[in-house]
Parts: C-alpha cells; sequence; structure tokens
C-alpha cells in the first residue's frame, strides 16, 4: 500500500485557512463507527500529519467530523444555537494506493467539498 488521506479545512468567511478546527476521523463498517483519531488544523488549515499514512491506510468507507461550530465559536453576532455544528463527510475509499485527499470550505452557514488531489 501507498496511499493515504489528507485534508485542508478553509475558513471561506473570513477567506483564510480554518486553523485550529478539531477534526475526528472514524472507519465506518457494519452499521458501526469506530474513532481512530481526534486531530487539530495547524495555521494553514491543514493536519501535521496525514488523517491516514500509509501504514494504515485501507479500502473501506471513513467519516471525517469536522467541528464547524468550534472553530467559528469566537466570531461575533452569530446565532445561538450555530446554524451548523458538526459536519460529517463520509466516503470511500476504493484504492489504497491512491492519495484521497477530503478538502472542506467552510463558513458558519455552508460548506462544500469534494475529492481533492
Amino acid at each position: 500500500m501507498s496511499g493515504f488521506l489528507t485534508t485542508h479545512v478553509l475558513d471561506t468567511a473570513n477567506g483564510r485557512p480554518a486553523a485550529g478546527m478539531s477534526i475526528e476521523l472514524f472507519a465506518v463498517g457494519d452499521g458501526e463507527r469506530k474513532r481512530l483519531k481526534t486531530l487539530r488544523t495547524n495555521a494553514d488549515g491543514r493536519t501535521d500529519e496525514p488523517l491516514l499514512g500509509t501504514e494504515e491506510f485501507s479500502i473501506g468507507l471513513y467519516e471525517i467530523v469536522f467541528d464547524v461550530a468550534g472553530y467559528f465559536s469566537g466570531e461575533p453576532n452569530l446565532p445561538d444555537p450555530p446554524f451548523l455544528t458538526h459536519v460529517p463527510v463520509r466516503f470511500g475509499v476504493a484504492d489504497s494506493d491512491s492519495h484521497y485527499h477530503v478538502p472542506l470550505l467552510a463558513s458558519p452557514y455552508s460548506y462544500s467539498t469534494y475529492r481533492g488531489s
């Protein structure tokens, strides 16, 4: 295996990387979620290490949960409770030799994701 999993979070409301956002990674199978890691984004909105490195990366279903509400909690004039709290992105890995990159573009009111490179 030579593949791995990464992410990059951008704060589209303020036009900057989402530094300090908490991210949880889960393996999903047989109707259950198993937490694999909890990480935090760095100043560039990325994690310091891959979410899954080559030695841990395998075919299967995964879910990344981004703590959007926690990240934006210091912003003024946001509703309580927040519109977005935790954003889950569930996806499948079909090729364990590939690089899977799952970025998130987020604001307090919207988000988008895609398979990046």
